[in-house]
């Protein structure tokens, strides 16, 4: 089967749009401070996977850094961590006791079942590789792992997890059409700032949304200015606190 019948597949499959997502990717990217920001970039990776099963809804890694939460109301709960996060602690490699700051960016994409972005096969590169980590046989010798590249926007995504090709090829397709839906929103968003820009912020992956100090055992939230303490619960998942704090600023 050539790609664009496996689109053309996909969309007859596709639902209601209006429905809301019944899941969300999570990417995690890491931003200034090296090494430490690589690890709290995994930190925030952790944190999210641990709040999810919490929740009682199912996660699955997609690929390095990249997480999917299946979950009714998982977008709706998640959909205000877009933005830079902040860590200022201690490395542990660091022997002089300095404190250091990093920062890693996060991306909340809804996956709905129908997106309202059309792609064009033309559009899309596509690489397979062999898939990571443990697996058996099928991990190790066969090229399941997909890599998609849309030409035009300059855009990647990966999937890995699934065990065949086209089940990857499906999964990274959802993902590219989400931040091909990111992207298009983020530029309206630009064009109308002044007059959508709310108490929590643009929501723009650029904006600092939040700081760890491990020092001070607090985490803050820049757009609500309102710190909760006890950050080693926080880092384990305990963040319903401030997700909530966050829904009721967007109410008002």
């Amino acid at each position: 089967m050539d790609y664009s019948n496996y689109l053309r597949l996909q969309k007859e499959k596709k639902e209601n749009p209006s429905a809301p997502p019944s899941s969300v990717v999570m990417e995690f990217r890491a931003g200034a401070g090296g090494n430490e920001a690589g690890i709290f970039a995994h930190d925030l990776e952790n944190m999210y996977q641990k709040y999810a099963e919490r929740r009682g809804w199912k996660t699955r890694v997609v690929d390095d850094l990249t997480l999917e939460i299946a979950g009714a109301d998982a977008y709706e709960a998640l959909r205000y961590e877009t933005g830079v996060h902040r860590v200022q602690r201690v490395p542990l490699t660091e022997k002089s006791g300095r404190i250091h700051t990093s920062t890693a960016s996060v991306a909340v994409l809804p996956i709905r079942a129908k997106s309202t972005i059309e792609i064009s096969p033309a559009d899309i590169e596509v690489e397979f590789s062999r898939s990571g980590g443990a697996g058996g046989q099928n991990v190790n010798k066969v090229e399941t792992a997909v890599r998609l590249i849309h030409t035009p926007t300059g855009l990647e995504v990966k999937s890995s997890s699934e065990r065949s090709q086209l089940a990857n090829r499906e999964k990274a397709l959802q993902i590219l059409s989400a931040k091909l839906e990111q992207r298009q929103e983020e530029e309206e968003t630009q064009k109308h700032a002044a007059a959508r820009k709310s108490q929590i912020g643009t929501g723009d992956r650029s904006e600092k949304i939040r700081t760890y100090n491990y020092l001070q055992d607090r985490v803050t939230d820049h757009r609500l200015k309102q710190s909760w303490h006890n950050l080693p619960k926080v880092l384990a998942g305990g963040i319903d606190e401030i997700i909530l704090a966050l829904h009721l600023a967007s109410q008002t």
